[in-house]
This record gives C-alpha cells, structure tokens and sequence, in this order.
C-alpha cells in the first residue's frame, strides 16, 4: 500500500462509548469529516490525513481514531487471518527500529482468543517486514510506538493503524483522581446532552455539588474556552506511524493553541464544583492546572448538606450537573437515599430556574430528586447501564398537593405530612407513623429491661417487607426479597421511600444503618462472609459485652429473637456443665458462663464463628481452659463424645448441605436422632433445651413418650417480638425418672 497523501481520502473508524454514537457523528462532521455510517461504539467516516489528525486533537467524545487500510471477507482461520494481515504493505506503516502492539478483538469458531488472534496478526507484520529487508520490530503492550488494530467479526476482518495510542480519553490532565472517576470523553458527552455549549453562549453558569476530581467541571471549562480537549496530551499514536506528516500536525497544533489562549480570555462563563473530601478538592484543583483552566473555576469543600449559592453568582439560569454515586453494593443504598433526596432539595432552594442534570447508574434512586425528569439519555459507564436524568427546576415554588387540598378545605393526609424540611410519600409517611408507633409500644419495656439491642419493624406492612432491628446508636435493616408476584421495580421503591425516613424517625444517621437483603439460603450461605470491612462494635445483653459485625454477614452475631432463651440458660446455669450445640458465636454459652456454669463446651464447624466466640470470651473475662470451643460436626461430636453435661442448648439450623457435615441437616427431618444423641450426653436430672427456627416444626410424639418434654414457646419471646410468635420453637427435655 502506497502512502497516503495530505489530500487523499481516507476510511477511519472513530471509537466511543456506546450511547454516543450519535453524538460522535455530528462532531465529526463538524470537524469536516463525512461520515460514512454508525455501527456500535463507533462512527465510520471518510476524510483526509489533516482532518483525521484533528479528530484526534479535537474530539471531545472520541476513544479512538483508527485508519482503516485493510478490510477482509472469509476469514475464519488462523491461516486465513494470517493470509489477509499478509497482504498489507506493512513497511509503508511500521518504521524501523519502533515497537509495536496488536490490539485484536473479536474471535470466530478457530480464533477463540485475543491473544492468539494478535499474535498472528503480528506474525504476519513481523514477516512481511522480513520480506522487505527491515528488522524485525520489537513488541510492547503498555507503551508501543505504535498501535495495530485488527476486528473480527463474522469473518470479516478489518486492519488499521490506531492513530490515537492511548485513548482519547486520556486528555493528560487527570494525574489525580478521586473515587470511581468518570472517564473524560464520557464527562464530555453529558455535558454535550444537557446542551452545555449552546448554554454558555447565553451566558449561563455551572455548578458540580459533588465534584470529585473535577472531570465535568474542567470538560466544561474546555468547552467553554474553545481549548481543544487534547491539546495537553503528550503523545499520539500517529507519531510512531510511518506514514505520519510532521507539518500538517504542527500547524493544527498551533492553530488550536491560539484559539486556547483567546477562548481562555474571552471566556466568562463562571464554573463551581463542591466537594466534602480535601482530597478531592486537592485533586481537582491540580488536574484544572493541569489541563490550563484553573482561572475558569472555583472550588469549595463543601458537604451536600450544607451547600449555599455562591454570592457572585447571579445567573437566573444554569446547570447543575453531577455525577452522584449510585450504590453498586446493597449496603450503599442508606446514604444514597438521602443524599439524592437533599441534592434534588438543594437544587429547589438555591438554583430555581435551573436545570440539574444528573447521571447515575440506578435510576430508582433518581426517583429520589422529587424532579421529573424531561428527558432520559440511555449510556453505558464502563459496564454498568447508566442514565443521565435532565430535569427542569420550577423558577416560582408551586403548591403542593398537600397545600392545594388545605386551600380547597380538605384534611391534609398523613401522605403529605413533611419529614424535616423535605416532603415524603404517602407511603414512607405511613412507614414513620408505624415506626414511631412501635417505638412507644416498646418505650416502657426498654427503660426496665435496659435493652440495647431489639426489633422495631418487622414487615408489619405487607408494603415494607422489611425487618429493623436497633444495636445501640445503629439501625440493621434486612430486606425480605420480594415474590415474584411483586413487582421489582416497586418493592425497591418501598425500599427508598423506607431508607429516606428511617434516619430521622429513628435519631440517627444515614451512615449508622445497614442494608441487607434475607433470601431462602442453601447450606451455610446465611453463615458466609458478604464483606471484608471487619467493622465490629461491643453491645450489651444483660451484663454480657458482645461483638456484633453488622455489615460482613447476614446475621450480625447475635440472633435477637432468642434473648429469653440466653436470659434462661443464664439462669438455670448457676454450678452446672453446660453444653452449647450449634453455638454460632456462643452468645449463649456467654450468658451461662455469667451466669455461673461451672465449664462449658461450643461445638461448631465454623473456625469465623468460634473465633468469634472465643473474642466474646475474652470480652467478658471468661477462663478459656474451663470454657472451650471444638470445631467438629456436632453429629460427630455428639456419637464420640463421653462426658455428660448438667445442661444442654441446642439450636441447628433448619436446613444444611455445608462440604464440612457428613450428610445434609433438615431439622424436621433429624432431630429425633440428635435429640436422642444429645440425651444421651444429659446427666439425671439435668435439662435439653432444643430450639429451631423451622416455622412449620412439629415434634416427633415419640419423644414425649420417652422423655419429659415441654414447650415453652410462648414464653420465649419479649414484647419486641410477639409479633410473630412463629420465628422460633422452643422446647425443654428431661428423662424421666
């Protein structure tokens, strides 16, 4: 293949991310290329070397620019692809004594790896360079001189150079970062939706109120000084192409210069970004210096929570546009909740007449705003589907519905009544009421019971399939997944409208409560790890200290339901032998040991759990050589074991298929034969307490035939959960005499 000519025309391919296609398209024909045909993530179009360079110079939206010089049919084969990659005059692209890279993508019933598919496109570039006389070139993946690119893709084959390098989102400005920062092309293209250019020609301001590192607010910044958004970058791929014309890039490099220093002067539009982390506010502050616009935008520490207008701001118009974190993680969501609810709030108060303009990855938690939103744009943030919700902020307050029916002479429902300053649903209005309902139902009990830890909620409204549980001055919320009868998108908004008023019915922060999803779980999953965080705090039951992780695991160490079973156990245990069967963390070999068992065992399988006990232990000062832990099956355990105890608590899962038993564990089914084990382990005159949380658990008569055995269900619950008198089943076994 010859070398292209400045005039000639070429095919190129401009990469993107996918959503902005469209976009891509008309910046490229504004930058005077013509082009051919959209396909996905990507823009074909026809142009001359000159326009080609300022494409990559220019373009705001852009990953790459590629220029196509091969385009093949039927290749299926390694053979077939090596053939086609052949066939291109390579010494006309790839210079002597530079590095190269091949970047393939793609794959067909024989190629079925990228590398090997590269791999043979190089050997096929490698030997046709051989066959010319040039050396053979030596490869780099990170930093190449140059970059080939190679799609497959129903066996049409496509060859190109990659004028771009790295990618063109790579402006060279961002050396510092703050938490999952947006990629700059895709920063540039939000910005291009909420109509960010035409707005700074009418003289409007912007404002970012969680700014990060800066990326929407210097992307805007560029736009708004006509600095071409490349013009820092260090180095481009078609500096390393042989084919690369020296002049025609350096005249294009001077010209967007100029143009940068005039539009930097010219420029008067006025940009804000707000941020409560130093660091991030440092960050940005150095990436605008960095990218040469730090004159066109003011930078504040500053929470949500407290943000104001800035005084020399007195646009009647502008955009507020962010890029809010949307929980990608369950756990997440509390925060998130209100932090939506007060930007949409803050938006209101200080910005009517504006448009905020917010791109977020869970659009349910857009719903939080309390703005419509005009217009949706469907995108892709690396592989997350995302949405960027443009909504119109009313210039002049509007009367509420609430405020409409009070004009009209209607009662005000509690559906309109306010949390706070901030107006919520009918629905999460009904949650607080019951909240606060339940608070008073328990208020007495607490104050004489000095009860810490305890349930507020538990789906007490089919439509707050949830259960709340306090610890201390922190809030466990568990999530009942909804039937499949329910629809999901609106279970998750009891969700929310549930999350935005727990923080203030119950007095505490967004950041105290913890959210967890309860599903039907196989095996040990309830007992598996879901986080990493180690954050555990010391509660109280009783005159026992425990720990307590509520964020790591399903349950959170300590099972509220059974602390009238641990309040016996304590007190039946005064000089007794006790044995703790199932004893997940041992809150109950705890409360025996205070309450003055002479030894005890904790049988588990689970090593997390027994060293979970043993902290417990040593929290409470309890003598590790009389109280001792064993990890085994405690079906094992029990048929081995030879020491009789004076009292027994024994608590199995209803369900378990774990690796470490011998065979699976169904309660209904099993436990004649454990019950009939532990017996044998019950001194005369001692005492079995059995409990399950099978809610359908019947007895086996033959028990009762041969042992004394009691229920005492009823009396196993404190007023916090008699609710439901079906979470548990308690019975108590003696031999008879």
């Amino acid at each position: 293949m010859t070398e292209p000519s400045q005039n000639a025309s070429l095919e190129f391919l401009a990469t993107c991310p996918r959503g902005i296609e469209s976009l891509l398209l008309d910046e490229l024909l504004a930058l005077g290329a013509r082009p051919d045909k959209a396909t996905v993530a990507g823009v074909y179009f026809s142009a001359d070397l000159e326009t080609a360079y300022r494409a990559c110079l220019w373009s705001r939206l852009a990953n790459r620019v590629v220029l196509v010089i091969k385009r093949a049919t039927m290749v299926q084969s390694a053979a077939e692809l090596y053939s086609a990659a052949l066939g291109v005059s390579w010494p006309s692209h790839v210079s002597a004594g530079n590095t190269l890279a091949v970047d393939f993508h793609g794959r067909s019933d024989q190629i079925r790896h990228t590398r090997f598919g590269a791999q043979t496109v190089k050997d096929a570039v490698v030997d046709s360079l051989a066959l010319a006389g040039l050396p053979r070139p030596d490869i780099d993946t990170k930093t190449p001189d140059l970059r080939l690119y190679a799609h497959l893709h129903r066996a049409n084959l496509t060859l190109g150079v990659d004028l771009s390098g790295d990618s063109l989102h790579r402006r060279g400005y961002r050396k510092e970062v703050g938490h999952a920062p947006l990629k700059e092309n895709l920063a540039a293209a939000l910005l291009v939706r909420a109509g960010w250019l035409e707005r700074t020609k009418q003289g409007e301001a912007l404002v970012d109120p969680l700014c990060g590192s800066g990326t929407l607010l210097i992307e805007a910044a560029l736009m708004a000084a006509d600095q071409a958004p490349n013009l820092h970058r260090p180095r481009f791929g078609f500096e390393g192409w042989a084919g690369h014309d020296v002049a025609i890039w350096q005249e294009l490099k001077r010209e967007a210069q100029a143009r940068a220093s005039i539009g930097r002067k010219r420029c008067k539009t006025t940009l804000y970004g707000f941020d409560q982390s130093p660091a991030a506010i440092s960050s940005a502050r150095a990436n605008a210096m960095r990218a040469g616009v730090p004159a066109l935008i003011e930078l504040a520490g500053q929470s949500l929570s407290q943000l104001t207008r800035p005084e020399a701001l007195d646009q009647s118009r502008g955009l507020i546009i962010t890029n809010p974190p949307y929980g990608e993680r369950l756990g997440e969501l509390p925060e998130l909740v209100g932090l939506y609810a007060t930007l949409g709030d803050k938006a209101r108060a200080l910005f009517p007449g504006w448009t905020l303009a917010v791109f977020t990855g869970n659009p349910d938690l857009g719903h939080r705003l309390g703005l419509r939103a005009h217009k949706q744009y469907a995108l892709k943030n690396a592989a997350l589907d995302a949405k960027l919700l443009l909504m119109e902020i009313d210039a002049t307050p509007q009367a509420s519905e609430s405020d409409e029916r009070i004009e009209q002479g209607e009662s005000q429902p509690a559906a309109q009544a306010v949390s706070g300053e901030r107006q919520v649903s009918e629905n999460a209005q009904m949650f607080a009421n019951r909240l606060a309902k339940n608070q008073k139902r328990l208020k007495k009990w607490l104050k004489q019971s000095g009860e810490t830890c305890y349930r507020i909620y538990d789906a007490d409204m089919p439509e707050f399939a949830l259960a709340v549980d306090r610890y201390g001055d922190k809030v466990h919320v568990q999530e009942y997944a909804a039937p499949k009868s329910i629809n999901a998108g609106q279970a998750q908004k009891r969700l929310f409208d549930a999350l935005e008023v727990l923080p203030e019915a119950l007095g505490v922060h967004s950041s105290a409560i913890y959210i967890k999803r309860r599903e039907r779980q196989v095996g040990n999953a309830q007992y598996q790890k879901r986080g990493a965080s180690g954050e555990r705090f010391e509660v109280r039951e009783g005159d026992a200290r425990l720990w307590v992780n509520l964020r790591d695991y399903l349950d959170t160490g300590l099972f509220l339901d059974h602390r009238p079973v641990r309040r016996m156990l304590g007190e039946l245990a005064q000089g007794k032998r006790f044995l703790n069967l199932f004893c997940y963390t041992a809150t109950a070999t705890v409360q025996a040991a205070l309450g003055g068992a002479s030894d005890s065992v904790s049988v588990d399988m689970s090593n997390t759990y027994l060293e979970w006990a043993k902290d417990n232990f040593a929290l409470n000062d309890l003598d590790q050589r009389r109280h001792r832990v064993v990890r085994e099956d405690c079906f094992r355990w029990l048929e081995r074991a030879d020491t009789q105890f004076d009292l027994i608590f024994m608590d199995p899962p209803t369900f378990s298929n774990s690796k470490k038993m011998r065979d699976t564990l169904d309660v209904q089914r099993d436990h004649p034969r454990l019950i009939e084990l532990a017996m044998a382990r019950l001194a005369p005159g001692g005492t079995l307490v059995f409990s399950n949380n099978q809610r359908r658990f019947k007895l086996d008569e033959a028990l009762t035939e041969r042992y004394l055995v009691e229920e005492i269900t009823a009396n196993t619950f404190d007023p916090d959960f008699q609710r439901r008198t079906n979470l548990h089943h308690v019975f108590t076994l003696r031999h008879r005499v």
